[in-house]
């Protein structure tokens, strides 16, 4: 039942950022926005996304791929191309 919980709560969560992304306007210096990172970082992984931190020029989104592992991608802020983090360890 807990997994089930779970699984709801992420299709629920990447629901909203989907949605929200839909709706999201580019701030008036044309960077992305943290809806937008998200939307093309779960595109690209084809996941859902955990978290998302950012830099001046970068976001860095953690998202949870259907086979469980757990990737970082990165989002540029300006052109918005998605790249892999290089794994540590």
């Amino acid at each position: 039942m807990w997994l089930s919980l779970r699984a709801t709560m992420f299709s629920v969560i990447f629901t909203l950022l989907s949605v929200n992304s839909a709706y999201a306007q580019q701030s008036t210096s044309g960077e992305l926005s943290k809806s937008q990172a998200a939307s093309r970082a779960s595109s690209a992984e084809n996941g859902r996304v955990l978290k998302i931190e950012q830099t001046s020029t970068k976001y860095r989104v953690k998202v949870l791929k259907k086979s469980g592992r757990v990737v970082s991608v990165e989002v540029d802020k300006r052109s918005g191309k998605v790249k892999k983090s290089k794994d540590k360890g």
